[in-house]
């Protein structure tokens, strides 16, 4: 197998389609390529997502290749395809629930327990501006822009 484009994208499947690049990688797909996912919860937030664009794969005549289910759909949808498809978006799906909902849980016996969750108050800890308050302060005396300041100091623009 011949691979023309790889694609990493380090997101979580719970994010919107533009943020997970899925309309940006159907536009370059093309009949007769084959798409090929780590995870079919890779692909989608819920079992019926997964099922869409799978179905939107086959209209377009993509190859779907998911690695951890050893699922190959090739072009058209046989019963047996369905139901797998289905049957492990369903799983991926109550797993992402479960974790969720073990956290909140976690998260609720500690705040019960009067554990302060977050980051602790008073200092914020080590910035790359610690030391350049006069700097920055002679720099906006003098109207130098602060994106202007930003790049001189090596950091980014906040403002």
């Amino acid at each position: 197998m011949n691979v023309n484009e790889f694609i990493e994208i380090e997101i979580s499947s719970r994010q919107d389609r533009k943020k997970r690049k899925i309309d940006e990688l159907f536009e370059k797909l093309q009949p007769g390529d084959t798409l090929i996912v780590s995870e079919l919860s890779r692909i989608g937030r819920s079992t019926g997502e997964v099922i869409n664009i799978i179905n939107a794969l086959i209209k377009k005549q993509v190859k779907f290749i998911a690695i951890k289910q050893n699922l190959i759909i090739n072009g058209k949808h046989d019963l047996q395809s369905k139901i797998l498809m289905t049957i492990f978006s369903l799983l991926s799906e109550l797993e992402r629930d479960l974790i969720s909902s073990r956290t909140i849980e976690a998260l609720k016996a500690k705040r019960a327990q009067g554990v302060r969750l977050g980051r602790p108050k008073g200092k914020l800890g080590v910035s790359k501006l610690d030391g350049k308050k006069e700097q920055i302060q002679e720099l906006l005396k003098h109207k130098v822009s602060k994106s202007a300041i930003a790049r001189v100091l090596g950091v980014p623009v906040r403002l």
